[in-house]
């Protein structure tokens, strides 16, 4: 399994940003895929995940309305589309491979990751 993240950077509050995860190594299109964050000093934690096929997403409470995960099983990638920024969104954004077609529990190894900051 290999999970390449890219598209953070720095932004400032009230601001967007759009990131992406390719993967390979395994059969995309049928496992549920997930975006993690980890702030500094903070565990890594999930942000959304969504299903094989894309029908089923999760959001945490704290970015409900405000990300947008999505995916794109012809590019073997996924998406997060952050609107609205806050500093408290700053952290590490890792994507993960599921356990299975609606299981977005983390299976396998972590990507590096992208940097993502919120500041004026």
């Amino acid at each position: 399994v290999q999970l390449v993240e890219s598209g953070g950077g720095l932004v400032q509050p009230g601001g967007s940003l759009s990131l992406s995860c390719t993967a390979s190594g395994f059969t995309f299109r049928t496992y549920a895929m997930s975006w993690y964050r980890q702030a500094p000093g903070k565990e890594r934690t999930l942000v959304a995940g969504i299903s094989s096929g894309g029908t089923i997403t999760y959001y945490v409470d704290s970015v409900k309305g405000r990300f947008t995960i999505s995916r794109d099983d012809a590019k073997n990638a996924i998406y997060l589309q952050m609107n609205s920024l806050k500093p408290d969104d700053t952290a590490v954004y890792y994507c993960a491979k599921g356990s299975g077609a609606i299981n977005w529990s983390r299976s396998g190894n972590w990507g590096q990751g992208t940097q993502v900051t919120v500041s004026s």
